[in-house]
């Protein structure tokens, strides 16, 4: 009996101690995306910055640049880290990402449709033009897929959202091509970057990113059970259709305020649930808040590489993931115990 009460509380405390060396590898990206930059700014102006003492001009880039940069950074990383894990939890998919549910399709034609429609550019409204279009087609994808929410692993919702995800792409490059101005405001969009995104959105992206990250722990304990099969699932008491329904809420919350205010960031919400499983295993109790922490530190990681790969110019962050996601998601495919999760 002793040695079965030992068994969980040496799991709990394996678990802890990982979450706390991803916590730690936060604060170090934390801390090198404040310090990497054009210029070299000592720590003491880093201080001053954070403790918003602006008399100096390092002390005023780091409050007024890269102080944001960085928060909207680790923001958009946890969240693309906790909506990737959800999804392959819910599709059971180990190459599954947020994009699955068309919220970078989606984000894009919002983007296109205000511009070319509207010729609206501003940088407010692009981000709430984006956040619309991701919901609209999670939406439309969630409610093509309603009655395939029964059938296991979700696979033929899987196959509406990359078809409709086609579609709304085709429609964007229908758009692109029909108008310059649509095509050059698109084009610094998509590249997925954290520079120069405007900052009034910051806590927008902090209130829906929060409650993506309330509902994404609370649909934990359904996706556990969910993994033994919907038939168990419903005997140990868990509301299938809900917790389906709940997911897809906190998918469309984390990876689509993060979509609308960074632009489409690869690969992020694949690598990141990847390298948390490597610790937690396929307890998504665990597994979202590690895959949480370790999104915010590769994307802030990410970032910071960027800015020190092509100087004096820099790379922006979607780049750097797809140069960096692209072996990962090689390997990925190549380990075939990864097939099921």
């Amino acid at each position: 009996m002793a040695a079965h009460h030992r068994r969980p509380r040496g799991r709990t405390y394996r678990m802890l101690a990982v979450t706390l060396v991803l916590f730690s590898l936060v604060t170090a990206a934390f801390a090198a995306s404040l310090l990497v930059g054009a210029r070299a700014v000592s720590l003491s102006e880093i201080l001053a910055g954070l403790l918003g003492r602006t008399d100096s001009a390092d002390a005023l880039v780091i409050a007024s640049q890269r102080l944001p940069r960085t928060m909207i950074g680790l923001a958009a990383g946890v969240a693309l880290g906790a909506a990737g894990a959800l999804m392959q939890g819910h599709t059971r998919n180990p190459l599954a990402e947020p994009g699955l549910f068309g919220v970078n399709a989606g984000a894009a034609l919002g983007v296109a449709l205000l511009v070319y429609l509207f010729g609206v550019n501003a940088p407010l409204a692009l981000p709430v033009a984006a956040l619309l279009g991701a919901a609209i087609a999670t939406t439309l994808i969630f409610l093509s897929g309603l009655g395939q929410l029964r059938g296991a692993a979700l696979v033929m919702l899987a196959v509406i959202g990359t078809t409709v995800s086609q579609l709304l792409g085709s429609l964007t490059s229908a758009l692109v091509l029909l108008d310059k101005q649509t095509l050059d405001t698109l084009r610094f969009w998509q590249v997925g970057s954290l520079q120069n995104r405007d900052v009034q959105l910051l806590w927008l992206l902090l209130v829906l990113v929060a409650a993506g990250l309330v509902l994404a722990l609370a649909n934990a304990f359904a996706v556990n059970s969910l993994s033994l099969g919907e038939d168990t699932a419903r005997a140990l008491g868990t509301r299938v259709a809900a917790a389906r329904v709940t997911g897809i809420v906190a998918i469309t919350l984390l990876a689509g305020a993060a979509t609308a205010l960074c632009g489409p960031i690869a690969f992020v919400g694949l690598v990141a649930p990847h390298l948390a499983r490597l610790f937690s295993g396929h307890d998504y109790r665990w597994l979202i808040p590690q895959a949480a922490l370790a999104g915010g530190a590769l994307l802030l990681f990410a970032d910071t590489l960027g800015r020190v790969m092509a100087p004096p110019g820099e790379l922006q962050v979607g780049v750097v993931m797809a140069l960096l996601g692209g072996p990962v998601l090689v390997a990925i495919t190549r380990r075939r115990r990864l097939v099921a999760l």
